[in-house]
């Protein structure tokens, strides 16, 4: 743990392999099922891929030519790395699993990319996807479960309950796949008292590895326009972090915990604006954590 604050995936990973790794994002032209029809339209209601994917990433480029363009960007500061090839705009199951195999395959054959890294969500994942899956040499799977609360997953238009997570990730842990989530801290109509009942939820599952990342309202989204409409709360620094004190607090210790904030690019983000960099708001958590003595699973009731 970091200074025993908290589980924290950076001493994971160099636990896991002999050199230092490298996410390189890959952007592969997937969709989501609640974007192209099939279960709904215009996807999560604070979607904007654009927040997250990185210069090298363009779904023109075929999967080798953007994991090599990635390669390029990091090794000059560390020529010898090695790369987990992450598939992270969109869900990235979402397709037919000939077509994932030749995705995955063709990452995996490129120079010194030693695993993958799939984004997806749970209601697209067959046991067959899994059990193809459970053959590759490094396997990470990460679920985009946003909340564990039925109302906030419809009014975000996910467009599955929380069932379907529990489900599919006790599969894919039982598989012995590495299996990972994604949450939101600040989603309109919860409030402290449902964000940190979620934390007791989350670790109940067989999780391996948790973002976190507080809400954050982009330019062109749905929720964007509902935050004209009629404007909800967003965290200052000083609260999110307290109440992240709190919910890591109530988080199983075995969980690794690989992300707190996401920070948009400012001419995308309307609100929250902190204008810190992720090791700023890092230093600051930690300041907080040795300072009231807080620490993973310090209030962790198994349920």
């Amino acid at each position: 743990m970091t200074e025993n604050y908290y589980n924290d995936f950076g001493s994971w990973i160099r636990n896991r392999f002999p050199y230092r790794i490298q996410k390189l994002s890959i952007d592969a032209g997937f969709t989501c099922p609640n974007r192209d029809g099939r279960i709904g339209t215009g996807g999560c209601i604070y979607c904007d891929n654009r927040t997250f994917n990185p210069p090298y990433c363009d779904p023109a480029d075929s999967i080798t030519v953007q994991l090599e363009k990635g390669k390029r960007f990091f090794s000059r500061k560390y020529p010898d790395m090695k790369y987990l090839a992450y598939f992270q705009a969109f869900t990235n199951t979402y397709a037919p699993l000939e077509t994932l195999k030749r995705m995955y395959e063709e990452a995996l054959s490129v120079e010194d990319v030693v695993g993958i890294v799939i984004g997806t969500r749970p209601d697209c994942v067959s046991d067959d996807l899994l059990d193809y899956l459970s053959t590759l040499p490094f396997v990470l799977i990460e679920y985009g479960i946003e909340s564990v609360n039925d109302n906030t997953l419809s009014l975000i238009n996910r467009n599955h309950d929380f069932t379907c997570v529990r489900q599919t990730v006790s599969k894919t842990a039982e598989r012995g796949l590495l299996c990972g989530g994604h949450i939101i801290l600040g989603l309109p109509s919860e409030d402290t008292t449902e964000m940190l009942r979620q934390a007791s939820v989350i670790s109940s599952l067989p999780l391996d590895i948790l973002k976190i990342h507080q809400m954050q309202v982009i330019k062109g989204t749905r929720l964007a326009r509902l935050y004209a409409q009629s404007p909800f709360h967003t965290f200052s620094v000083e609260e999110y972090i307290r109440l992240l004190s709190s919910y890591i607090e109530r988080l199983r210790p075995t969980i690794v915990l690989e992300r707190f904030v996401s920070q948009s690019p400012s001419d995308l983000l309307i609100a929250p604006k902190w204008g810190l960099k992720n090791h700023e708001f890092t230093h600051l958590l930690n300041n907080h954590l040795k300072a009231t003595g807080s620490f993973q699973g310090k209030l962790y009731n198994p349920i």
